[in-house]
């Protein structure tokens, strides 16, 4: 976890602003009837909470965990606190329930900002992105605004920075080309510095903006578009390697890369952090004015993405969806009231902790709650001798097309995003369930994939940082069965129950006689694709 004072004119020189200096620690993004937090004396307003979203920004060197490596469903998982076998986001279609009318009734009136609003009398304030099929017709269009939001300033469908719509409580709003008025990361800048402006004195306020980079088409505001022109994608050792005894989707990558693959992920590279300039600008603005308003040391700043993203890893051109580190893990970085800044810790955080955290800071009572995560706030407040989970849960359903691409016809159907060379990010049978395991003694991870050979990947990531070696047949069997098990409990938890010890917690007890048959093998669960 890093704690930053995200003062404004203190940033890098050679990345986007906004990251912090290279670390080898853990990242940790922190957010800032309802009692407030701190010991709030009577008479002061509880604190502000500010969440800063970006879409498809990976941090490989550290940061919180998402439990689904696609921007729909760990949206979801952000708002309601739940893994995706819980909210049943699936994927970013509404046949997927990505903004669905089952999602509206079900989930949206029980997300962490509606209890803010309702329950903790919070102003709140949403800006950007929200779900990449939000404004669809079929799920009540941009008419449609969610429980639990005072001012709604809402992207149609996924992310854009040009030619877009907003719905602006409720009411459609076009956006055109001209820089000056339409450059999305602008806008939401602009609308979330008026809401500072024109917002209750009387309330406190919780703030969501939700920008479009580095999402793809990258499209870089005039001023940015030279930046970086010395920059390339990481060539860390999985870079341009084959994936040897991984998932058949890994294998089928072709290595090395060709030149054409290779130009046009570097290029990408560099045009995403020519967007994320303008988020700098967003940060620094914001900072300001709270400063300038009085605000800024009664408000909790929370920075974080949906999902990482990966280029060039194990030859996959771009994309995320992928079980490895680069697509899930995520940047964390908080400041706010009672917090030291350039802190790390090493905690084992997952974006489902976001809500609980937040509505712990407004001082609601987490029991009354279905959520799944946990508050991280006693971290935040320097707790000591703290138990704390040593995993989370990872899943993903895959998603392929019934036709066989025309541009790759060597293909079988039921594989999706390909690329010219034939190499796809995602096919229906890349559907898998894992473990992340962090303790003092152990980092792992343990997946396993709904597939015809039920195929296990499992690595050591103290040893292997870059999970270039799969040591799913070599691995202590017991230590293997034991992390099927646990994943089989993960799997099938809700609430409370995903907070339950872990393998590597102390408190943990195996009962080995759930786990082999009279034949001593493993008992491996194949998870139902209609729960993920």
């Amino acid at each position: 976890m890093l704690l930053l004072p995200l003062a404004p004119g203190r940033f890098r020189q050679g990345s986007p602003r906004h990251l912090p200096s290279c670390s080898p620690a853990l990242l940790l993004l922190v957010l800032g009837g309802c009692l407030g937090v701190f010991g709030v004396a009577a008479g002061t307003r509880r604190p502000n909470v500010v969440l800063l979203l970006t879409d498809d920004q990976d941090e490989v060197l550290g940061g919180m965990y998402v439990p689904s490596a696609l921007c729909c469903p760990s949206r979801a998982s952000i708002l309601t606190g739940k893994y995706p076998h819980n909210h049943h986001v699936v994927n970013n279609t509404l046949e997927g329930n990505c903004s669905s009318k089952s999602w509206q009734k079900i989930q949206e009136p029980n997300t962490f900002p509606a209890i803010l609003r309702s329950m903790c009398g919070y102003q709140t304030f949403f800006a950007g992105k929200y779900l990449n099929e939000y404004g669809a017709p079929d799920a009540g269009g941009l008419e449609h605004v969610p429980l639990g939001w005072s001012y709604w300033y809402a992207l149609e469908k996924n992310s854009k920075y040009y030619n877009y719509t907003l719905s602006i409580n409720g009411k459609a709003r076009k956006h055109g080309e001209n820089y000056s008025v339409d450059y999305l990361t602008d806008v939401l800048a602009n609308v979330s510095l008026d809401f500072l402006d024109y917002k209750s004195n009387f309330e406190p306020f919780f703030m969501m903006i939700a920008t479009p980079a580095p999402h793809s088409p990258w499209t870089a505001a005039p001023q940015y578009q030279k930046a970086f022109q010395n920059v390339f994608a990481p060539r860390n050792k999985n870079f341009n390697i084959h994936g040897t005894n991984k998932h058949w989707l890994i294998r089928q990558a072709k290595t090395p890369m060709t030149n054409s693959s290779i130009q046009f992920l570097d290029n990408a590279f560099r045009k995403r952090w020519q967007t994320l300039l303008s988020v700098d600008d967003l940060v620094e603005k914001l900072v300001k004015r709270l400063e300038f308003t009085g605000e800024l040391n009664n408000t909790y700043i929370f920075y974080t993405s949906d999902n990482g993203y990966h280029t060039g890893q194990f030859s996959l051109p771009i994309d995320k969806r992928q079980l490895y580190e680069f697509d899930i893990k995520v940047p964390l970085l908080v400041r706010g009231p009672g917090i030291k800044p350039n802190q790390t810790s090493k905690m084992l955080v997952a974006n489902i902790d976001l809500g609980p955290t937040i509505l712990d800071i407004a001082g609601y009572d987490l029991n009354k709650t279905q959520m799944d995560g946990m508050s991280f706030l006693p971290i935040l407040r320097g707790a000591s001798n703290l138990t704390w989970r040593s995993d989370v849960l990872v899943e993903y359903q895959g998603e392929g097309r019934n036709v066989t691409d025309p541009t790759c016809p060597s293909l079988s159907p039921g594989v999706s995003q390909c690329f010219p060379d034939c190499v796809c990010e995602d096919a229906y049978n890349n559907t898998y369930a894992c473990v992340r395991t962090m303790s003092a003694l152990w980092n792992l991870q343990y997946c396993e994939f709904d597939d015809q050979e039920v195929f296990v990947e499992v690595y050591n990531l103290t040893a292997d940082p870059d999970q270039i070696t799969n040591i799913a047949k070599s691995i202590d069997p017991e230590l293997l069965g034991k992390m099927n098990y646990r994943l089989m409990m993960l799997q099938s938890c809700s609430g409370p129950t995903c907070r339950t010890p872990g393998v590597f917690d102390p408190r943990y007890r195996f009962d080995p006689r759930l786990m082999f048959s009279n034949r001593g093998s493993v008992r491996t669960r194949r998870f139902s694709k209609h729960l993920l």
